[in-house]
């Protein structure tokens, strides 16, 4: 299927709507509305020209792999995949000087429990992912890089897979780009669903082919990754945010956000919200401007609880999210993480209990079973928290949930396992009482829980 066949399917299935509802900003989601996907409305908006302005193809003299490094740590951009390490930093490590391949992957393994914002920048802004890896091969002298795209979402790999052959054919991709020295091959590749696979190591076993399971490490994939040669992994939107950087500078980034948080932040908005969606908002912003954007707790109730950064990281209840503004250091501060930037809002209708056995049930299915820890330690915790929910728990469940919860953390081979236990050790320092009375009453304390 060519890319005219894409364009095509896609404005006949009637996808120009997604954006009727977001707060829009000038940095990934700039201009996006309607179908305006394509190279041609992306070069409108000035798109590649940060790419031209780097190979010196803009009139100027071009940067250097050095400068363009340089103007991404002044940026202060951290990777929004969860961890948040500091990007320019991350590229700093990579082995220039290498004599074999480098290669670039893009972590577009979008499985966290409520987020949805990779798969949208793929979909409606996809050469602004193509330019960021680009201008990222550029500065760490790598010719090859893979996007890795999450199994579930096909449509989204087809729309890449049409950005592509845009810009191949007009000379943004491949052999000496745009006349000079540089060159730069990327191609797409289709996920297999797994949720262990956003983990970057298990992420690079799946693209090499095989069982996607972690590695220990070191190595880090900086010296031996895809292959077993240095590679570099980013986020979808980290990518994004680097054509931004490159065109504005480094300091106009930062002063988007705040110290330490530069720019600004997509925040894929769920749950008891008026207008769920994805949001983008300067780093720094007070988490009750994000609700207000997102319409609000829905009519009628009252906001009791916030997991402000995906799934796994912990619950903040009403009275200390309110404090909060929406960047690494103060939701850290506050005792969770941003994370992926997934804000999943609960009113008072919410039992905690029920949405821990829910969250617990993911990651015991989602583990791939190679540490113990995680293996039976998953299990177990769903067992219990079951076990409570469905009025059969004992008193002596609250210590042995923590208790397992503490000897999971920091014993696996990944994050997985931390993943697990860090919802369970919030929900039970923020909201014991709730798990209390299911074990004391035998039912739930919320009657209103639907």
């Amino acid at each position: 299927m060519n890319v005219h066949q894409v364009l095509e399917r896609f404005q006949a299935q009637g996808q120009e709507t997604c954006f009727h509802d977001r707060h829009i900003q000038p940095q990934i989601y700039a201009g996006l509305h309607g179908g305006n996907w394509s190279l041609k409305d992306y070069e409108a908006r000035g798109g590649y020209q940060a790419l031209r302005k780097i190979l010196g193809k803009d009139g100027g003299a071009g940067l250097t792999q050095d400068q363009v490094i340089a103007t991404v740590k002044e940026s202060a951009l951290r990777g929004r995949g969860g961890a948040g390490f500091p990007t320019g930093l991350k590229w700093s490590f990579m082995p220039r000087q290498f004599p074999g391949p480098k290669y670039l992957v893009c972590n577009s393994d979008e499985g966290e429990p409520g987020t949805c914002k990779d798969r949208d920048i793929l979909m409606y802004n996809p050469h602004i992912v193509i330019e960021g890896m680009a201008i990222a091969a550029y500065a760490m002298g790598i010719a090859v890089g893979y996007n890795y795209i999450h199994g579930e979402i096909f449509q989204v790999y087809e729309r890449f897979e049409a950005a592509l052959e845009e810009a191949r054919a007009a000379g943004y991709l491949g052999e000496r780009i745009m006349g000079s020295d540089f060159h730069f091959q990327l191609h797409a590749f289709h996920g297999f669903g797994a949720y262990i696979c956003g983990e970057e190591t298990a992420l690079l076993e799946s693209l090499e082919g095989k069982k996607g399971q972690p590695r220990f490490k070191p190595p880090f994939p900086a010296s031996f990754g895809l292959y077993g040669k240095p590679t570099t992994i980013n986020n979808t939107e980290t990518f994004a945010a680097v054509p931004w950087i490159i065109r504005n500078g480094g300091q106009a980034y930062l002063e988007c956000g705040k110290p330490n948080n530069g720019g600004t932040k997509i925040f894929s908005v769920s749950g008891d919200v008026q207008r769920p969606g994805n949001y983008e908002i300067p780093l720094g912003t007070p988490f009750g401007k994000l609700l207000e954007l997102a319409g609000g707790v829905r009519a009628g109730r009252q906001l009791k609880a916030v997991i402000p950064g995906g799934s796994s990281a912990p619950v903040l209840p009403q009275h200390i999210i309110m404090d909060c503004t929406m960047d690494y250091d103060s939701i850290s501060k506050a005792g969770s993480m941003l994370g992926s930037g997934a804000v999943i809002v609960m009113d008072d209708s919410r039992c905690m209990v029920k949405s821990l056995q829910r969250l617990s049930y993911f990651y015991m299915h989602e583990s791939c079973g190679q540490c113990t820890p995680c293996r039976e330690g998953t299990g177990w915790l769903w067992r219990m928290v079951d076990r409570i929910e469905r009025g059969q728990g004992k008193p002596s469940d609250m210590a042995l949930l923590d208790n397992v919860a503490e000897n999971i953390m920091g014993r696996t081979i990944c994050a997985l396992g931390d993943a697990a236990a860090m919802p369970v050790r919030g929900m039970i320092k923020h909201f014991r009482h709730e798990f209390e009375h299911h074990i004391e009453h035998k039912t739930c304390m919320v009657p209103a829980y639907v």
